[in-house]
């Protein structure tokens, strides 16, 4: 390896300089550009996981067209029967907000009372405005024009995610026509969109569990609108870190607050939450998605701040995939793969890591 010359060496600083004010410039644009990435982010990512059953039935005999409406379908299908029993369900729980608002307010006041008999004066006026009952302006419209927009952007998210999915029919062919030299390329897109299918098959599969443990359990507890608390966990569980303690404050308060509820109940739901995203977050969702796959506690939980900065809620959900994309995009490159490795988890779980690569199938395997 020859040395660096002195001249080398001088401009170290001002590349490491001009590296930063190009990273500062791409995250104002970023933040600015929020509205329009979100949605094409998650419409890739929907195109990405949608790539596989593809294939799958390709190698069965469908031609790729054939495989992309079969697909295409299937989730259309599923979605409109989870879209219509939501639905549902968040009507009724519009319906019962006047109730559950009454009774959320009776307990703050019986939880104020008993504050200051115990000798803790707290001014009313100012936590009263969060329960305020007598304000013409309610949160229930607000609620109904949010889940409308959310309902356009998904819509607008479905359709870029269809034409993403055929657009992937001919990638390959654009590459080499566009590139002299596609091989490296393609290899490196190929590792890159394996791994990044791979991590987003388990996390989704990982998510679509843990809702399904969620309902049952709130079927069983006895809590009002399961399925509304199950969509929610499955949404929440990309978050990392806060995202399972944030989906079971809902219906844990909710069950409390209930006539038909309580504090063993609320406390057994609680621990119903808890058990599932140990169980499924720390012990199976590492073993089957590699801990190479992973994040460093620390990445983490920073990734949740910087994207929920530049993206708001969306940027929290997308944390975890996001940076995991950025993981593995640098570790697909030669000259970038000391950024991935510092990302990722320590010389102890790699090695895990590489051991538990080992036993996959050979296609999941990394080249």
């Amino acid at each position: 390896m020859s040395k660096l010359s002195e001249e080398d060496y001088r401009s170290i600083p001002l590349n490491a300089t001009l590296a930063l004010a190009a990273l500062v410039v791409i995250i104002a644009g970023m933040k600015v550009g929020a509205d329009l990435l979100v949605p094409l982010l998650l419409a890739t990512f929907i195109a990405v996981v949608c790539t596989s059953p593809v294939q799958w039935l390709h190698g069965w005999g469908l031609s790729l067209r054939a495989s992309v409406f079969t697909t295409l379908l299937v989730l259309l299908a599923c979605l409109s029967l989870i879209g219509v029993l939501v639905v549902n369900s968040f009507g009724t729980f519009i319906e019962a907000l006047p109730d559950i608002e009454s009774r959320l307010y009776e307990h703050y006041w019986n939880l104020l009372n008993t504050m200051a008999a115990h000798g803790l004066a707290i001014n009313p006026d100012q936590l009263g405005e969060l329960f305020n009952m007598e304000e013409d302006e309610s949160w229930v419209p607000k609620i109904i024009g949010e889940l409308g927009n959310l309902f356009m952007q998904g819509g607008i998210i479905g359709l870029l995610a269809i034409f993403m999915l055929f657009e992937t029919l001919n990638f390959r062919q654009k590459v080499s026509l566009a590139l002299e030299n596609p091989a490296p390329s393609l290899r490196r897109f190929g590792e890159f969109s394996l791994t990044l299918k791979r991590y987003l098959a388990v996390k989704t599969m990982i998510s679509l569990v843990t809702a399904v443990l969620v309902w049952l359990s709130c079927v069983i507890v006895g809590v009002d609108f399961p399925l509304l608390w199950g969509v929610l966990a499955f949404a929440l569980n990309f978050i990392p870190n806060i995202g399972s303690a944030l989906a079971a404050i809902p219906p844990v308060i909710l069950l409390l607050v209930s006539q038909d509820g309580g504090a063993f109940q609320a406390l057994l739901l609680a621990s119903a939450y808890l058990i599932i995203n140990f169980v499924l977050g720390n012990l199976i969702e590492p073993r089957v998605m590699g801990q190479a796959l992973g994040l460093s506690t620390f990445v983490a939980f920073l990734s949740l701040v910087v994207w929920g900065w530049i993206f708001g809620p969306a940027g929290m959900l997308l944390s975890v995939v996001l940076t995991m994309t950025l993981k593995i995009a640098l570790d697909s490159h030669p000259q970038t793969r000391w950024i991935a490795r510092l990302l990722g988890p320590g010389k102890r779980r790699l090695k895990h890591a590489k051991a538990s690569d080992a036993k996959l199938p050979p296609w999941e395997q990394e080249k």
